[in-house]
This record gives C-alpha cells, structure tokens and sequence, in this order.
C-alpha cells in the first residue's frame, strides 16, 4: 500500500554537528558535538554510521567519507531554542515561534509558593544546576526533611528530584502533574520532570524511572497517522515529549542500549507505521556532564548495535537518523549547543549517495513520513521522500 510501510527513526539525542547559523546568537560559537568529541578522543569508530554516509556530512575525525550506501544531509532548526522540546516537536511539523521560558536564577516566588502550597511541602534547591551534582549537595537534607529538590538549566525545564524512598514514584509524578499545571501562559516552561533517584549518602544515582510532562504545542504528523489507522510506537521519551498525543504505544526505556532492544522488539511487532525512538544517554550521561569519552564510547557503542537494526530492515523499511539538538561536551558549558543535526536515510529501496543537502528545517522528516503514508502534513517541512526512492 505504500513504499515504506515501516519507518524506523531513531534521535541520537544531542549529536549534533556543528555550529548554526545563528549559533553565536545562544553562546555556541565554535560547537560540533561530534567533530570536537572525535578531536578529543583521537578519532570516532563509527564505521557503521561512515557506511552509510556521516563522513560526507562533515569532516570527523575518524569517519570515512568513502562510501555512502544510505542518503544524507544535514538540518537546520527553525524553532527558537536549543532544546528536546523544540527540537522533537519542529521534527513532526510545528515551528515555536517565541524560545521558551528559562529561569538562570531559579523560579520565582509566585510560582514556588503556589506549588508548595498545592503539594503540601518546602522544596529545596530552585536554580539552575547539573542533575547530578545537585542531588550531590542537597540529597542528605531532602532525605532528612522529606522536601523534594527544585532545579532547572539552561532549557525550559522545571525539574523534581525525588528518592524514591522519600518520596515513592506515584506521588512524584503527582507534583509534576500539579506544576505542570501551574506552569502555562508566561511561565509555560517546555518541560516539567520527574528525576527520581537511590542511594545513600554520598552514593546517590538518578534511576530509570524519569517520565516528562511536556506542553502540547499542536498538530502534528503524530496525529495524522494515528487518526489514519497506522500504529505509532514512541520508544524512551517520546511519548512524554508529546505528552501522548499521536502515540498508539510504546514504553520506556532504562539506557540506549536497552532503546536498541525494544527497538529491534518493536520491529518484530509492528506491521505498519512509526516507531520513533529516542536514545537519550548521550545527552543525559555525557553530554550534560561534560565527558567527550563517555559520549564517544556511547556513540561507538550504538553503532555496533546499528548492522541489528540493519539486519531486521524489511524491503518495505526506511530508516531515519538524526539528532534533536546538539550538547557540545568540550565547551565550558554543560548546556545544549545550537547546532545543525545529522541526517541518514536509509531502506532497500532507497538510492545510494545522495546527498540531501542542508536542509532548511527538522520538519522536512515529519513532511517525508507524511508523504510516505499519504497523510496531510499539518505544520510546516519539505519532503524529500522523492529525493530517496528509487523509481
């Protein structure tokens, strides 16, 4: 019925590849995530992502640029931000026009008295902070008082952390529902989440259990297959980037190589439509965390799982790689960097080389998939679905 009736894409959140046009606009003059991460570590060993073309994209340490069995190119971001949300959401046809709220010195008053008040509790921290580091300096103190930790970053992010035997699951997931309620109209942040954490003192570790509650921002592609009968699997964070809406199933993941497994499961299940997955561990683990050998292992690491994902491919298959930002992790910052992302395609009816350009923004994806099925695009993107086939 139609030419692919599976895509398969998958965001390797935060690998970017190189500074935008308007980069130094955000601070991020000189970023490439994956150029300065294979400078760094003396070369990436991607010969999996050089196969099918990420060498021609930009020079990388590394990289081949020899072959290129898949098709491919580059996108720039026309949504204001640097951000999952932005980023995720411009993939599936919506543009954000205004950049979201962000709060370099914590939230204020308003907001933080009304959400003690609807909890029940004080809160601690309320500013801007590195995920790991802040349940490092108040983790004692919350276990001690029972106050959940407030913080945010350099994104549009209201962020709860909670140990899980302070503070159980359900009940977290509670005060990130209360805040996403408080926090629309001005202070409408792009996401509100749940960090739950274990350990003991001087050993805590966030764990799996993270879940986002993102605004809804609009139609999307999501939604024009859903509605048309196609089954659209969010795989890690998806489903909560798009609060739900346009996802049929899914489930979430503990890391990017369990992504890879449910991933690969998926495909073993799904007969028609979108599985859309997002591999956060580079962004979460290294890229945040300023590590260039822990994000370039992790890079090595998926392309070793990548001829998997290859071998299961159907003659009916596409396969879509990019990224949804970039977190350069050799800058001073340990924000997202405003970079152009990544862009593979690759099926058994798809041509061999071609190179897609840069393309002018992430939804020329959300346009393709919506050519692909025959569905309206609701927002806005070129398809290159025409470029790809093979006639």
């Amino acid at each position: 019925m139609y030419r692919f009736n599976r895509i398969i894409f998958i965001v390797l959140d935060s690998c970017g590849i190189g500074e935008m046009y308007d980069a130094a606009e955000y601070g991020d003059t000189g970023a490439n995530t994956l150029a300065n991460i294979a400078k760094a570590v003396g070369g990436l060993r991607v010969p999996n992502l050089a196969r099918l073309g990420l060498g021609r994209i930009h020079e990388i340490e590394g990289v081949s640029a020899d072959v290129a069995m898949g098709c491919y190119g580059k996108m720039a971001e026309q949504s204001a931000g640097k951000d999952t949300t932005n980023g995720h959401w411009e993939m599936v046809g919506v543009r954000l026009e205004k950049p979201l709220p962000t709060y370099p010195d914590g939230f204020p008053r308003v907001i933080m008295d009304e959400f003690e008040r609807r909890i029940g509790r004080k809160t601690l921290g309320n500013k801007p902070a590195s995920g790991t580091e802040i349940i490092k300096e108040l983790g004692d103190e919350h276990v001690r008082t029972g106050y959940p930790i407030v913080y945010t970053s350099g994104d549009s992010v209201f962020q709860i952390a909670a140990h899980e035997e302070v503070i159980p699951l359900e009940e977290l997931y509670h005060m990130c529902e209360v805040a996403r309620a408080l926090l629309v109209g001005e202070h409408g942040v792009g996401r509100v989440i749940a960090r739950p954490f274990v350990g003991k003192k001087g050993n805590y570790a966030r764990t799996a259990n993270r879940r986002d509650y993102s605004l809804n921002f609009g139609r999307t592609v999501l939604n024009e297959l859903q509605e048309a009968g196609l089954d659209v699997i969010g795989i890690g964070k998806i489903e909560d980037i798009y609060g739900g809406s346009g996802i049929t199933g899914g489930t979430h993941t503990n890391g990017n190589m369990d992504g890879v497994d449910k991933t690969l499961d998926y495909m073993n299940r799904v007969e028609r439509g979108l599985i859309f997955t997002n591999l956060v561990d580079f962004d979460m683990l290294y890229g945040h965390r300023n590590d260039p050998k822990g994000f370039a292992k992790a890079i090595e690491d998926f392309d070793a799982r990548l001829p998997e994902i290859e071998a299961m491919l159907r003659k009916d298959d596409l396969l879509i790689l990019t990224a949804d930002h970039g977190c350069d992790p050799t800058t001073e910052s340990t924000d997202h960097t405003r970079e152009f992302v990544p862009l593979l395609v690759y099926g058994k009816q798809t041509k061999q080389g071609v190179d897609l350009g840069t393309r002018e923004t992430f939804a020329d994806i959300g346009a393709t998939i919506a050519e692909n099925f025959g569905v309206p695009n609701p927002g806005i993107g070129t398809s290159f679905y025409k470029e790809i086939i093979k006639e």
